[in-house]
């Protein structure tokens, strides 16, 4: 499967079908057991480091620090990555997630959702190329789910892909140009947004909600 720059691909699939594990091997935080991943043109197996800094991930797991503030994981973050002008990036995103009043407090202080608002600012501040996120809706209230909605829209239409996993049909048709089932690990169908109703069928019949 590829996904191209100005693209936004969801793959939706039941509990324990693969998305989680798929997320986390395109990451770098799993080895894939056979094929070949191409990130930004780079082979993963040859070019690992370099492709993953065209990456930014939101998984289950905030990969934040919780005895550093919010700024700090951030600022760290942003260092590794050789962020230009990184305290007004960090500005930026944070006012844009709605946590600039958080980014002094201690990440272990925080609420489920803004620890989460926090691990999107984390894959969002080096402006990566490519987002790969794990049910980001997870955890989100309806205005911070609509914030990042309207970030991976930003994102894809300054060039940049988007690969996202989640239980949620009706929000992934809102953001993506396309929509892939998976099931035990393949990916069984994918198709256009505009076939999302022949798609909600199918995806029923693999959560046993189908007749």
């Amino acid at each position: 499967m590829t996904v191209g720059l100005g693209e936004t691909v969801a793959i939706i699939g039941p509990n324990g079908s693969g998305k989680t594990t798929l997320i986390r091997i395109l990451a770098g935080l799993t080895r894939q057991d056979t094929g070949k991943i191409l990130l930004s043109g780079l082979d993963t197996s040859r070019s690992g480091e370099k492709a993953r800094r065209t990456v930014g991930v939101v998984a289950h797991d905030s990969f934040l620090y919780e005895d550093l503030t919010g700024f700090e994981n951030l600022h760290f973050v942003g260092r590794l990555f050789e962020v230009d002008c990184i305290e007004e990036r960090i500005e930026s995103i944070a006012a844009r997630l709605g946590i600039t009043s958080r980014l002094n407090q201690r990440v272990a202080s925080l609420s489920h959702g803004l620890r989460k608002r926090f691990a999107i600012a984390r894959a969002f501040i080096h402006e990566p190329r490519i987002l790969l996120m794990d049910e980001p809706e997870s955890g989100l209230d309806q205005q911070s789910m609509t914030i990042l909605g309207d970030l991976v829209m930003d994102h894809v239409s300054g060039g940049g892909a988007v690969l996202m996993t989640s239980h949620d049909l009706d929000w992934s048709v809102t953001l993506s140009n396309r929509l892939a089932i998976i099931s035990s690990g393949r990916i069984v169908r994918i198709g256009d947004t505009e076939d999302v109703n022949s798609i909600r069928k199918e995806y029923q019949v693999y959560t046993g909600m189908g007749e």
